[in-house]
């Protein structure tokens, strides 16, 4: 069928508007990425005079460079709608971070919907499959402290340690709060058939729109970051007991992430913005670390009732196109999470003059030089 002019138009516009996002994306990283390692690299001797307030900057500027990627989206009208409890209000204690995964845009959904929850962002830490390490945004997650994860059976063990490892190292030495990890182990399209197998073969549930969670990354960080309790009996690991001032790790925000007829936003349309504006919404419930169980399988099976319960979310999304209201109350409440326009010009115009001013900087000494 031939197309219309208008619809002709309307196929030309969209191409144009996604190569023109597309190029505004490259040069943003081009100056934004670049100019956060060379602000790092000056700032170093404050790094070894004052490692607090190193990691206080490092934080805001990571901060921005989230808040540049949650620009792309914004700009092209996907928002995001929150739903559950309020969870700027434990935004200045240690918190576990568990979320569904459907598609790459859950990490940009995410870096958008937490610029709002007071200083969560510049001082939490992701876990993210290792292949994220090869990207643009690599360098900056290795400088952060980021763990990559190596998925695989073959790999598993050895990671658990790593992650340990790693937490004790950084988590607290950098002052960090959160750390976000998604316990499905791969996107829900990928892991979904061998999930529902097994769930099969050990009497589980049959899950549609999420996968039974695995157990190793929560375990360890609960091992490693929960206090010990008041009796003396330790619940936490080696690192809280080289940081006594920190509480441990204190709540697990239970994140669950919906997209209006299931179909999720890539990294991809994130960027190019060929998709019609849309609201993705996102469920918080919060619950007290100390109802979380420490024993292995008692943990294995409240993971896979959180994720059981994800599950029922989801699915009254998909029928209602709202989450239900929470247990002994009438009605669900919704909130629209917002951005402000001029703080983003803000910031994307500090990247680029800050671009502009390393390139300077480049220039006047080459010739010095040469």
């Amino acid at each position: 069928m031939a197309l219309t002019l208008e619809q002709a138009q309307r196929v030309g516009y969209t191409c144009l508007k996604a190569l023109l996002r597309f190029a505004f994306m490259v040069a943003n990283n081009l100056v934004a990425i670049p100019s956060y390692v060379l602000y790092l690299i000056v700032l170093q001797p404050l790094r070894i005079l004052d490692s607090k307030s190193f990691w206080y900057i490092e934080g805001v500027l990571f901060k921005w460079l989230l808040a540049m990627v949650a620009s792309w989206g914004w700009w092209a009208g996907y928002t995001v709608v929150e739903w559950g409890d309020d969870v700027k209000a434990v935004s200045e204690d240690e918190a576990m971070v568990l979320v569904n995964h459907q598609a790459t845009g859950d990490v940009c959904t995410l870096m958008m919907c937490l610029q709002d929850k007071g200083t969560v962002v510049r001082q939490m830490m992701w876990l993210m499959d290792h292949i994220f390490k090869y990207t643009n945004f690599g360098i900056v997650s290795l400088i952060h402290g980021d763990f990559f994860i190596r998925q695989g059976r073959t790999h598993r063990d050895h990671q658990l340690v790593l992650l340990k490892d790693h937490l004790e190292k950084y988590y607290r030495s950098r002052n960090r709060k959160w750390i976000v990890l998604f316990p499905e182990g791969g996107f829900l399209r990928k892991r979904r058939e061998t999930s529902q197998a097994f769930a099969k073969k050990n009497n589980l549930p049959f899950l549609k729109h999420v996968t039974l969670p695995r157990l190793g990354a929560t375990q360890v960080i609960l091992k490693t970051l929960v206090a010990p309790q008041e009796n003396g009996t330790p619940s936490g690991g080696d690192a809280l007991r080289k940081e006594s001032k920190s509480k441990g790790l204190q709540w697990v925000i239970d994140t669950t992430i919906a997209y209006p007829k299931a179909e999720p936003i890539d990294i991809q349309t994130w960027i190019l913005g060929y998709r019609q504006p849309t609201v993705t919404h996102v469920h918080y419930r919060i619950f007290p670390v100390k109802d979380v169980p420490a024993d292995p399988e008692a943990l294995t099976n409240w993971l896979y009732q959180r994720f059981i319960e994800k599950e029922d979310l989801l699915t009254h999304f998909y029928e209602t196109g709202a989450f239900p209201p929470p247990q002994g109350q009438t009605k669900a409440i919704s909130r629209e999470m917002t951005l402000s326009n001029l703080w983003l010009v803000a910031i994307q115009s500090f990247a680029f003059l800050s671009g502009g001013m390393w390139y300077c900087l480049f220039q006047y000494l080459y010739h010095c030089l040469f």
